[in-house]
């Protein structure tokens, strides 16, 4: 799924992106060589990012 459609950026890539860069949207956009053009995507951004590093946090459960 995209979260921003002018620059093309799907929600796996923005996730991988928020494990590697401990900033806001703006600053994970930069990461991916982008940056937020209209700018409406930036909410949705934030909660991928934050879900993304709250699953990060949970240790995984041995099988």
């Amino acid at each position: 799924m995209y979260i921003c459609i002018c620059n093309a950026i799907r929600d796996c890539e923005l996730r991988r992106a928020a494990r590697r860069c401990s900033g806001d949207a703006e600053a994970v956009y930069a990461a991916l060589g982008k940056r937020p053009d209209c700018r409406q995507c930036l909410d949705e951004a934030e909660d991928v990012l934050f879900e993304e590093r709250q699953m990060s946090l949970i240790p995984a459960r041995a099988a």
